[in-house]
């Protein structure tokens, strides 16, 4: 179950966190992954580590935000496999503020890396899909489903990520495209580490513990728990799944009361 051999899959922000562990995984089902990060350093390193585990990875720096460019690289990988099978829109970026915390410059950010960034990757790679079907997989958010303080910017790229996903779902089902979004809740990556230690020097374990038991079920989800839905919403064992969104959030949206 859950083989993807031969399969060509593309994982944006795959240099770090859930990216990563999404990567790996399905490296390790017998996809050729293909690594795209502004990172390139991180996209280095998780393609090596791939590489030496004895699976099939590629390394590809990327600003998501930049169409030609990522049409280029697409189209360069299409090319070279022959076809495109799945899709990972992973890469994102985070910002803390209300509307009016929240300047013109951090909101134009949120909008061209989490939004166009994923109008960019599915531009580009569906013409490729729609030749033998395919999975697109979109990463949004609990952010996106509800109220969470000081997140306006974020929270208004990730509802965008899901509408995305509804319509590219209802407009290419005929083309046996299927495409999907997972609505992760706090997941312990680099990112929530570092954003901890810049906001709450001194107090990093405090918060850490306060954060992990946001979450009804007392923890941080670790990034290979979210792979492992990916793995299962790109197979074709979830073949009868199509323009849903899954959260994996530990019971923060229907628990928490």
């Amino acid at each position: 179950m859950f083989n993807l051999n031969n399969k060509t899959a593309i994982i944006t922000g795959g240099g770090s966190g859930i990216g990563k562990a999404i990567a790996k995984l399905f490296a390790g089902q017998g996809a050729e992954v293909y690594i795209l990060d502004f990172d390139k350093k991180g996209a280095d390193e998780t393609a090596g580590e791939i590489i030496s585990a004895g699976h099939k990875a590629n390394a590809v720096q990327c600003d998501v935000s930049n169409q030609q460019q990522v049409k280029e690289i697409i189209d360069t990988i299409a090319k070279k496999r022959g076809t495109i099978h799945i899709l990972i829109n992973n890469a994102g970026v985070a910002h803390v503020g209300t509307v009016e915390t929240t300047n013109e410059d951090d909101f134009q950010r949120l909008l061209n890396v989490n939004v166009k960034g994923v109008y960019n990757c599915l531009r580009a790679v569906i013409p490729y899909l729609k030749e033998k079907g395919g999975v697109i997989l979109n990463m949004s958010s609990i952010a996106s489903l509800v109220g969470i303080p000081d997140r306006f910017a974020y929270s208004m790229t990730k509802g965008a990520v899901v509408g995305m996903t509804l319509a590219t779902a209802r407009d290419y089902i005929s083309h046996n495209i299927r495409c999907n979004c997972i609505s992760p809740a706090r997941v312990h990556t680099p990112f929530v580490d570092g954003f901890i230690s810049k906001n709450y020097a001194g107090k990093e374990k405090e918060m850490f513990e306060k954060l992990s038991k946001s979450q009804p079920i007392g923890r941080m989800a670790q990034p290979e728990e979210i792979a492992f839905l990916a793995l299962y919403l790109c197979s074709d064992e979830a073949s009868f799944i199509t323009g849903c969104d899954y959260p994996i959030d530990g019971g923060f949206v229907k628990l928490n009361n």
